[in-house]
């Protein structure tokens, strides 16, 4: 878990909103983490990013795993542990394929995803780079694959998550530990790659 200290000191939340932010994120990881003390600076702005997050989170015309897979692709090329850490929580709450969701930040080298799967992590990171460097070729297969509706759902999930990494990011806001406080097992990492390539060849 990183405990590096956000960039603005967090607040107190308070009033109705507040009160229940704290008491959810109570019973998902024991206490209020950090993060929503440094959005709690600015209450209305909070209010709007998660209420937008829920109803993009609530659109189902793409499948949950590689939704999943792709909101996590995109945290993890743009560096948002706190995302990525959430998001892998999310699929142990949620009953997705958690296996697969730890192997996400080495989609590339790891083995147990589809061609579909490393299409859409591929989608992913191509919409998070500055320019967007999303090609015809992609996007004509994806839109043959999932159909219009999940393609447009699945970029708008990748375009949600950019807004939420860049700005967690640039707040210093870090994992806090949602996986670690379900005692799941950790995210795979190009180290662990690395190490399990030199142990084959050994």
């Amino acid at each position: 878990m990183t405990t590096t200290q956000t960039r603005i000191p967090p607040t107190e939340l308070t009033g109705v909103f507040g009160t229940v932010v704290k008491i959810a994120a109570k019973r998902m990881i024991g206490r209020v983490p950090d993060s929503m003390g440094v959005l709690a600076h600015h209450p209305a702005l909070m209010r709007a990013s998660m209420g937008i997050g829920r109803k993009i989170e609530a659109l189902d015309e793409l499948d949950e795993n590689l939704a999943s897979y792709a909101v996590m692709a995109t945290a993890a090329y743009i560096g948002c542990s706190w995302c990525l850490d959430f998001n892998y929580y999310k699929t142990h709450n949620e009953g997705l394929d958690e296996e697969k969701a730890r192997q996400v930040p080495v989609w590339r080298e790891a083995s147990v995803f589809t061609p579909l799967e490393r299409q859409v992590m591929e989608y992913a990171e191509a919409m998070s780079q500055t320019p967007p460097s999303v090609t015809d070729e992609l996007s004509a297969s994806l839109l043959d694959a999932l159909g219009p509706a999940a393609l447009i759902e699945l970029s708008a999930k990748v375009a949600f998550m950019n807004m939420s990494s860049r700005l967690n990011i640039s707040l210093g806001i870090h994992s806090e530990g949602y996986a670690d406080a379900c005692e799941m097992p950790p995210l795979a990492t190009r180290a662990d790659v690395a190490a399990s390539v030199v142990g084959s060849k050994a």
